[in-house]
């Protein structure tokens, strides 16, 4: 599924989710980041719980949406934990939740538990967007497929690539596949070591419809930002 989009740095600011999930991250940087994404026009600023409301507040009044991840970076937490997260970040103004998969019950094969958990994120959601973090490094193609498949099946609104913590991020091969897998079902982001603008129009052509990275400045300006970066 191909994405054909303006070359205008404006088109591809609405791709973006502007990301700052570092744990050292001080406030100063997540209002820095969230006027960032207000002047270039992102379409989110993606950030970790604790500074929900802090983005939410900063936000108001724009276009600019808060994203906050849940059960992050290793998704290895409790349903329970991972509801009362979401419903905490959606009272403190989140528009959107990325959570992260059940990589273990994946690989063990427990689907149901997979699903469940996805499931009660999403309903706790309600009409908030919700996108699923596979962390695809770790994922064989089989996994990716069926992580898509159940994400779908649980009623998520997007599956995603990466935390941007793991050993490698978003791949244009990986997008394809999980947007040949989702079909118009669900939306695909790719997320973990977007640099530039090619790398960006790269995971559009291949089935993207959000990028998450930290690097939204360099890509729309026709940059490109250092190795390493989210």
């Amino acid at each position: 599924m191909l994405q054909k989009i303006s070359p205008g740095a404006g088109a591809l600011a609405r791709f973006i989710d502007h990301t700052l999930l570092k744990p050292d991250a001080l406030r100063a940087d997540i209002l820095r980041v969230c006027d960032e994404a207000v002047e270039h026009g992102f379409f989110s600023v993606c950030v970790n719980g604790v500074h929900a409301r802090a983005v939410a507040e900063r936000l108001q009044g724009s276009a600019v949406k808060t994203c906050v991840v849940i059960g992050f970076p290793l998704g290895a937490m409790s349903t329970v934990a991972k509801v009362a997260e979401t419903r905490d970040a959606i009272a403190s103004g989140a528009d959107e939740i990325d959570m992260v998969l059940d990589i273990g019950g994946l690989k063990d094969g427990d689907l149901d538990r997979v699903r469940a958990d996805i499931a009660a994120v999403k309903q706790a959601c309600g009409e908030r967007v919700l996108k699923v973090i596979f962390e695809t490094c770790l994922l064989t193609v089989a996994e990716k497929e069926t992580a898509c498949r159940l994400s779908v099946e649980a009623g998520a609104d997007f599956v995603k690539t990466s935390t941007g913590f793991g050993k490698s991020g978003a791949t244009a091969q990986d997008i394809a596949l999980m947007r040949r897998t989702v079909g118009d079902r669900a939306g695909v982001k790719a997320s973990g070591g977007v640099r530039n603008r090619d790398d960006a129009l790269g995971m559009i052509e291949a089935g993207a419809t959000r990028i998450g990275t930290s690097n939204g400045i360099a890509i729309v300006g026709g940059g490109t930002a250092a190795a390493g970066s989210y």
